[in-house]
């Protein structure tokens, strides 16, 4: 089963929203940014699962490009 990013993303995709798959990046970024200035509990957890969502959004934004324009 994919996981919850995976599938959103590839709503966005055969939707061809960009703005959104920009938007959710961009929430992702600053989630691993707010976990990173947090002290007093080792996050390396959630902020690698974050990290791994930013990496899927960035191939989903990647294929946006490479696509046909008007697809």
């Amino acid at each position: 089963m994919k996981r919850a990013i995976e599938q959103i993303a590839d709503v966005y995709i055969r939707q061809n929203n960009r703005r959104a798959l920009e938007d959710l990046r961009m929430h992702r970024q600053r989630l691993a940014v707010d976990l990173k200035l947090r002290t007093g509990y080792d996050f390396s957890s959630p902020i690698g699962q974050i990290e791994e969502e930013i990496a899927v959004i960035e191939a989903g934004l990647e294929r946006l490009s490479r696509a046909p324009h008007g697809a």
